[in-house]
């Protein structure tokens, strides 16, 4: 099987697969509650069938049965273990109609566990270099336990700032699919390669389903997933000095939440209409759903191309 047919073998499955995934969602009640503060045109979403990126595990099987080696294996680990702990979190909100899921504590907790284990695991496959790639071939040494420690405060925290992107009908899915085309255009490994490629289809696949207005929505199910195994992603090919450029979307989101609880906690007043920031640009501007998921797509593909020739011509 060449790739063309594996990334076209991964759509199919997962484009077929995903409305008896739906209707078995829809069947068992698995809804998405929907905030009361968001305004009338997500309340409408009420009903929709949450946990719907379940599904894209089916594309780690695919791989695996064409190419079971250790990256490849690693790498689907990483993502079946996120998308465990966003499914826990989906199963509350779904099965209580409670839109908090399980509470900020426990899903650190679950985050730092799955992050420990997988960063020893992939130690033992490849010993983890602690030096940083700056430009020119120039290095930032650092100890490797403070080096340790910053991994997996960016692990949890992109997981987390992915997981916040996922709030509109695609949103995650446009801006997701250029940071897998960035690593798929830099890595040497074949398996880091035949990854991205299944990811990218797998997306693809989803996106008939999740495009506004969404027949289901991925849930933390499959944010959380995409969320860890691009940030390991980032660990393995060493481009740290890139992530603020590459994650540009994602941190926009995440930092936008941030400050909202900070301004509001110092003046009681909202530095944003609402945060994350997507929401903003809806209740401030009027920007429609879609305008708003291409423009962030937009947005995110010229930072993974930026990114890219960063570092090709100037690491």
């Amino acid at each position: 099987m060449n790739r063309l047919m594996l990334f076209g073998l991964t759509f199919f499955i997962v484009a077929a697969l995903s409305p008896v995934i739906i209707y078995g969602l829809r069947t068992l009640h698995l809804t998405q509650p929907i905030r009361s503060q968001l305004p009338a045109s997500h309340q409408a979403k009420r009903g929709t069938p949450l946990m719907a990126g379940v599904v894209l595990i089916t594309g780690t099987v695919v791989l695996l049965i064409y190419h079971p080696g250790d990256i490849v294996m690693f790498l689907s680990i990483v993502f079946l273990a996120f998308s465990l702990v966003g499914c826990i979190d989906d199963m509350k909100k779904a099965v209580l109609q409670d839109p908090n899921g399980i509470s900020s504590i426990t899903k650190l907790l679950l985050q730092c566990f799955v992050t420990v284990v997988l960063l020893y695991y992939y130690s033992r496959l490849h010993p983890i270099q602690s030096g940083i790639e700056l430009w020119g071939s120039r290095f930032l040494d650092l100890p490797l336990p403070l080096y340790l420690i910053l991994l997996l405060l960016f692990i949890i925290g992109t997981a987390n700032a992915v997981n916040f992107t996922d709030g509109l009908d695609g949103l995650l899915i446009f801006t997701s699919i250029p940071t897998y085309l960035f690593f798929l255009a830099i890595t040497d490994s074949v398996e880091v390669q035949l990854f991205c490629l299944v990811m990218i289809a797998g997306l693809l696949g989803l996106l008939l389903y999740n495009m506004y207005p969404a027949k289901a929505f991925m849930g933390d199910t499959g944010s959380l997933a995409i969320g860890g195994s691009l940030s390991f992603l980032a660990v393995m090919e060493k481009v740290e000095i890139l992530i603020p450029l590459l994650f540009f979307v994602f941190f926009a989101e995440q930092i936008s939440v941030i400050l909202q609880v900070w301004y509001y906690k110092k003046t009681r007043l909202r530095l944003f209409r609402m945060s994350p920031i997507h929401y903003h640009y809806s209740l401030k501007y009027g920007w429609s759903e879609t305008k708003i998921v291409w423009v962030f797509g937009i947005v995110s593909a010229f930072c993974s191309v930026l990114s890219w020739l960063l570092w090709k011509y100037a690491m």
